[in-house]
């Protein structure tokens, strides 16, 4: 599927800034299954720009803004080509190994819950790969999903039990409950095209990977029930949503802020409908 991107933040700060630093993960990769075709990254202001590589192997924006500042626009648009590969992700730069993605992290703490739930998923597959689409189908309907609740400290302890969330938290649990049967799991962050019409969106979407014996990595998108196919667009990893976050930063300066962002996903060479 050939898939065009658009992804737009912009901040607005009750008092002018001095200085912003932000960290932009906002650049999807190529591999099997997924080329990018063009990629752009725009921002409305006079602006510093460097691309490097974290730690995970994502690319990585570094954006420097000098102020005085009171609103700033971060504006990325692309065309990507994706395949269905059946979830299973192939060609990635991996810089770990594999079992750096069993430590947990503050947002994936595994509390008696998870590690029930990993319990009733063991019995229920034979196979680590059957135990994992076990816990797919078991957290979409399990969990109810949620657009209106997104909290970015929310943990997978608190999403299981409150029985609902965003993408992000069943992200979250999904990677905890993987974690806990001592499968390597991480967190996804990318883009997923609407098949039901729906272009624009309020925000990227998230699911997780876990490492499975000689396939290596499979995506698991819990708050849809299936494995990624090709109308996502997979862009950044991490242990958790903090460590794969569109975009992340600091300023110089005091007062609020306020952050909107739009997201849209759109298949290349067909219209829009009104």
């Amino acid at each position: 599927m050939r898939l065009i991107v658009r992804h737009r933040t912009t901040y607005r700060f009750a008092s002018p800034q001095a200085r912003l630093v932000q960290l932009a993960r906002l650049t999807p990769p190529s591999f099997a299954g997924q080329t990018v075709i063009g990629w752009e990254i725009d921002v409305d202001c006079d602006a510093r720009l460097r691309a490097t590589r974290d730690g995970y192997g994502n690319d990585v924006t570094m954006i420097y803004v000098d102020g005085p500042l009171d609103a700033l626009t971060i504006e990325v648009a692309g065309e990507v080509l994706t395949e269905d590969r059946a979830g299973v992700v192939a060609g990635t730069t991996e810089p770990l190994p594999a079992a750096v993605f069993l430590r947990g992290s503050a947002l994936t703490v595994a509390d008696g819950a998870i590690h029930a739930l990993a319990a009733e998923t063991r019995a229920a597959g034979a196979t680590p790969l059957d135990r994992l689409h076990a816990l797919n189908r078991l957290l979409a309907t399990r969990m109810r999903f949620d657009s209106t609740g997104m909290d970015v400290r929310r943990t997978a302890a608190d999403a299981l039990a409150m029985g609902h969330g965003v993408c992000q938290d069943f992200a979250h649990v999904f990677a905890a409950a993987a974690r806990a049967m001592d499968i390597p799991a991480r967190y996804v962050s990318g883009h997923l095209f609407r098949r039901d019409g729906a272009d624009d969106q309020p925000a990227a979407h998230a699911w997780a990977e876990a490492c499975v014996g000689d396939l290596g990595w499979v995506g698991f998108d819990s708050a849809n029930g299936i494995c990624p196919d090709d109308a996502y667009v997979r862009v950044a990893i991490g242990l958790d949503y903090r460590e794969a976050a569109p975009i992340a930063g600091a300023r110089i300066g005091g007062g609020e802020e306020t952050l909107d962002v739009a997201v849209s996903v759109t298949q290349a060479g067909h219209q829009r409908q009104s």
